[in-house]
C-alpha cells in the first residue's frame, strides 16, 4: 500500500504491507458536481438559510463589517469575498465596508499573506483592519457569558450597522466544529474573553470534543457572543482535501451553520478500532505551519490508537512551535501528570495564554508515545516529550523499535483536521 500524506505545501510518500493496515480512515468522497466553486457560493448567497438576502439586508446599512478568517486558515477568500462584495453592493452601492480578519489570539496578519488570501485588487481598494485582541481601548463590552466571563469585542464589530462573517466548517477538537459563531469568539474578541472560554474545566469536558456540539460549554459562549455581537449573516463553506470548496451555506449564525454542520458530520465521520500505531498529519499548509496547530491532528489519532501505543505526526512546522507559553510550559515542567495537574488546579479568570492546547498535547501524551517529522530541531521537539525523526523511514524504525510486538496495527489518517473519528461498536 503506497499512501501520499499532505506535509507542508508538498506530500511525503509511505509504503506500508497491507496486511498491517487496519484502516485509512478519510472523509467520504466529495459529492460529485459539475458546477464551479464560484457556483456553489453563489446558490447559497441566493439562497439563504433563516435570513433575507445579504443584498436585502445591506439596505439603508451604513456600517458593514465582514469578519474574515485569517492566514492560518484555509478559507478560500479570493473566491469568497467578491461574492460577498458584490451582494452587498447591490443592496447599497454606497456602503462603508470594513473587512475585519479574525485573527483571535493569533499573531497578526501580515500584508503579503493578505494579498495571497484575498487577492491584490481587494487589498489594495477594500478597508482591512487586522483585529488586535490585546487593544483594549479598542474593545466593547457586550455583557456577561454563560460561563461568567466578560464579553469583550472588537469596536468595529461591535459597532457595525451589519455584522456578517465568512469562514469555513470543519470539525474542531474542542470547539465541535469550527464556523458560524467562532468568527466572533474567539475571532475577534479580546484575549480575556478568549481566555475565560478556554479555561481547563471547559476543556476538560467530555463534551468539549470534535464533531461534538450538544453540550459543549465553549460552544455555549461561542453562540452566546455571536448572538450578542448581531452576528446577521455568516457564509461558510466546507472543503475537500484539495482545499477546494464542495459545499457552501449563508444565512443565519445557527441555522446555517447547523445546515453546514450536518453536511460535515455526514461525509467527515469515521468510526476506528484502535491500533499500536497511527500515522497522522494536520493536513498540510497552512494547518501544519506550527506545531501549537498540529495539536488538532494529534487530537484526533488519540481516538484511534490504543492505550500505550504511538502515534507518528507530519507536521512541517515551518513557523515553528507557534506559541511561546505553549513551549514555556513543557520546558519548565518536565513530568506530564504534574503539568496535567498544575493545569486542571488554574481558575477560569486567570488561564494563561496556550494552556488548552498543551492540556490536549498532554493528554494525547499520556495516552500514547508521540513520533514527529518536521523541520524542527530535535531539542524543542524533545522538550514537548515528543521523539524527533528527520524522514518518515526514521520514523517508521522508531515506532517498530517502541513496540512490544513485531505485527503491529497500524490506523492511517491522512487528514487529522478533515475527520471526526468515533469508536467502532
Amino acid at each position: 500500500m503506497e499512501l501520499i500524506l499532505p506535509y507542508g505545501k508538498g506530500h511525503k510518500n509511505l509504503q506500508l504491507a497491507d496486511a498491517q493496515v487496519q484502516q485509512v480512515l478519510t472523509s467520504k468522497p466529495a459529492p460529485q458536481t459539475s458546477k464551479t466553486e464560484q457556483a456553489i457560493v453563489e446558490k447559497a448567497l441566493h439562497r439563504p438559510i433563516g435570513t433575507k438576502r445579504l443584498q436585502d439586508l445591506a439596505i439603508h446599512k451604513e456600517k458593514i463589517v465582514i469578519i474574515a478568517s485569517d492566514h492560518t486558515r484555509p478559507v478560500p477568500s479570493r473566491i469568497l469575498m467578491p461574492l460577498i462584495l458584490k451582494e452587498i453592493r447591490k443592496g447599497n452601492p454606497h456602503a462603508q465596508i470594513t473587512i475585519l480578519i479574525a485573527t483571535g489570539l493569533h499573531r497578526e496578519t501580515k500584508r503579503e499573506e493578505l494579498i495571497a488570501k484575498f487577492g491584490e485588487e481587494i487589498v489594495e481598494k477594500e478597508t482591512i483592519i487586522v483585529h488586535d485582541c490585546d487593544d483594549q481601548k479598542h474593545m466593547r463590552f457586550l455583557g456577561i457569558l454563560p460561563s461568567k466571563g466578560e464579553l469583550w469585542i472588537n469596536a468595529i464589530a461591535a459597532e457595525a450597522d451589519l455584522l456578517l462573517a465568512e469562514g469555513f466548517i470543519e470539525p474542531h477538537f474542542f470547539a465541535g466544529f469550527s464556523g458560524g459563531r467562532k468568527s466572533v469568539l474567539p475571532g475577534v474578541a479580546s484575549r480575556a474573553s478568549v481566555m475565560y472560554n478556554h479555561n481547563s474545566l471547559f476543556i476538560s469536558s467530555e463534551h468539549a470534543r470534535c464533531g461534538i456540539l450538544k453540550d459543549n460549554p465553549l460552544h455555549k459562549d461561542m453562540l452566546f457572543a455571536a448572538r450578542k455581537a448581531h452576528l446577521a449573516f455568516i457564509v461558510n463553506v466546507v472543503l475537500d482535501e484539495q482545499k477546494k470548496i464542495i459545499y457552501a451555506v449563508a444565512g443565519d449564525v445557527q441555522k446555517a451553520h447547523a445546515n453546514g454542520v450536518a453536511f460535515v458530520r455526514k461525509h467527515n465521520q469515521v468510526y476506528a478500532q484502535p491500533t499500536d500505531l497511527v500515522i497522522v498529519t494536520n493536513g498540510g499548509y497552512p494547518l501544519d505551519q506550527n506545531l501549537y496547530q498540529a495539536v488538532k491532528g494529534l487530537s484526533a489519532a488519540e481516538r484511534a490508537v490504543k492505550e500505550g501505543g504511538v502515534i507518528l505526526l507530519l507536521a512541517e512546522a515551518i513557523d515553528g512551535h507557534g506559541g511561546e507559553m505553549f513551549y514555556r510550559m513543557f520546558e519548565e515542567e518536565r513530568d506530564l501528570a504534574t503539568l496535567m495537574e498544575k493545569i486542571l488546579a488554574i481558575k477560569a479568570e486567570d488561564t494563561v495564554p496556550d494552556q488548552w492546547q498543551v492540556q490536549v498535547l498532554v493528554r494525547v501524551l499520556l495516552k500514547a508515545r508521540v513520533i514527529l517529522v518536521s523541520s524542527l530541531d530535535d531539542k524543542t521537539v524533545r522538550n514537548f516529550h515528543m521523539v524527533p525523526a528527520h524522514s518518515l523511514d526514521e520514523a517508521m524504525n522508531f515506532a517498530k523499535a517502541m513496540l512490544p510486538k513485531e505485527a503491529f496495527s497500524i490506523n492511517v489518517i491522512p487528514d487529522g483536521v478533515s475527520v471526526i473519528i468515533s469508536p467502532k461498536d
